[in-house]
């Protein structure tokens, strides 16, 4: 029986999170990347993973205040 397992705390990134990502994936397989036994705790990345999504429609990184969650 698998235990699934859940990072918080500190991912504030998506390069964080593909960090973990990677990491899940070398060490435990491609299984452990499925929603049941791995998911991220970090809400606070949404800002950051807004941010990334306007850089790569636009080609600029948003200001800041535009993302309430900062």
């Amino acid at each position: 029986m698998s235990v699934g397992f859940k990072p918080a705390g500190g991912i504030r990134t998506a390069r964080q999170s593909l960090e973990w990502l990677t990491l899940m994936k070398e060490e435990l397989g491609p299984v452990w990347l499925t929603p049941h036994l791995f998911r991220l705790g970090a809400s606070s990345m949404l800002a950051d993973i807004e941010r990334q999504l306007s850089f790569h429609s636009s080609g600029r990184y948003a200001a800041a205040y535009r993302h309430p969650l900062v």
